[in-house]
C-alpha cells in the first residue's frame, strides 16, 4: 500500500507555508541594516523568492518537497508556472507570487533556472522491498501493455533526465515528490493543457503502482551527463505515440522552446 493519504500532504504544504512565511518575517525583522542591502537588476536576484523554498540556485530544498527548478527543460517550466497562475496546479504560495506577472515574464524566469548547471546531489538509498521496486522499475523501463501504460522512458527520455523543450527529468526527485505529484493527478487536484496525457496514464495506475515507480525512480543514480535529451526515443515495439498538451509561448519566446 502507498504510503501517503491527501490529508497528510494538504497537512504539509500547511507546514511548509507557515515555514516561509515566518522567514519571510524573519528577513522583514532583520530591520534597517537588511533593507540597505544594494539591489542587483539581475533574474538571479528577483528569483530570490523561488530560491527560498526551492534551495539556492534552484538545487531543490533539503525538505524533499520543493523540487529542483535549475536544469529543467524551458518549456516545461514555464508550463508549469502558468498552470498555477490559472489554477490547474493548487500551492497558494505559488500561486499570489506569479499571479500579477506576465506571460513574458514567467518565460524569462523559465530560460534562466533551464539556464542553470548545478550538480545534482546523489540519490538517498530506497527502503522499499525488493518485489516493489522490480514492479517500479518494469512499470519505468517497459511500462503495461495490457492496461496501456506507456513506459516512463517513452516520455521523459531513456535516461530520465527529460526531453527539452517540454519535458522534465524523473532523476534526482525525492520518493515523497513524485508520490505526492503522481497521486495529485490520480485525485484531480493537478492537471494540465489538454490533453492531459499523465491525466490519462496515472489513471490506470493503482496507489501500489505509483509508489513502486516513485521508489525505483528516487534510488537511481544520475547519468554523467544530467542534461535534457533534444529528442524523444525511438518507440518500443508495439507503443503508441503520446499526444500531450502544454501552455503556448509569448511571441518573444525563443523558437527552440517551442511546444
Amino acid at each position: 500500500m502507498a504510503n501517503f493519504t491527501l490529508t497528510r500532504l494538504a497537512r504539509r504544504l500547511a507546514a511548509s507555508a507557515a515555514i516561509a512565511l515566518l522567514a519571510c518575517l524573519g528577513s522583514m525583522a532583520a530591520g534597517p541594516a537588511a533593507a540597505a542591502a544594494p539591489f542587483e537588476d539581475t533574474m538571479a536576484q528577483r528569483t530570490l523568492a523561488c530560491t527560498a523554498c526551492h534551495g539556492p540556485q534552484g538545487r531543490a530544498a533539503p525538505d524533499g518537497y520543493y523540487p529542483r527548478l535549475a536544469g529543467k527543460p524551458a518549456g516545461y517550466l514555464y508550463n508549469q508556472l502558468v498552470n498555477f497562475r490559472e489554477g490547474r496546479r493548487h500551492y497558494g504560495l505559488m500561486t499570489q507570487l506569479i499571479a500579477p506577472l506576465s506571460d513574458a515574464y514567467l518565460l524569462e524566469m523559465a530560460q534562466y533556472f533551464s539556464s542553470l548547471d548545478v550538480p545534482y546531489p546523489a540519490p538517498l538509498a530506497s527502503t522499499a522491498p525488493a518485489e516493489v521496486l522490480r514492479r517500479g522499475q518494469q512499470l519505468a523501463m517497459q511500462g503495461d501493455a495490457g492496461r496501456q501504460v506507456p513506459a516512463c522512458v517513452q516520455c521523459h527520455g531513456q535516461a530520465m533526465t527529460g526531453v527539452a523543450p517540454n519535458i522534465p527529468g524523473l532523476l534526482g526527485l525525492p520518493r515523497d515528490y513524485l508520490n505526492s505529484q503522481l497521486g495529485a493527478w490520480k485525485a484531480g487536484q493537478r492537471r494540465a493543457h489538454a490533453p492531459d496525457c499523465m491525466k490519462d496514464v496515472v489513471s490506470r495506475l493503482s496507489l501500489e503502482d505509483i509508489n513502486a515507480v516513485a521508489s525505483w525512480v528516487a534510488a537511481q543514480p544520475l547519468p554523467a551527463n544530467t542534461h535534457p535529451a533534444n529528442a524523444l526515443p525511438a518507440l518500443a515495439p508495439g507503443a503508441a505515440a503520446i499526444n500531450c498538451g502544454s501552455a503556448p509561448l509569448p511571441d518573444a519566446g525563443l523558437a527552440r522552446a517551442r511546444p
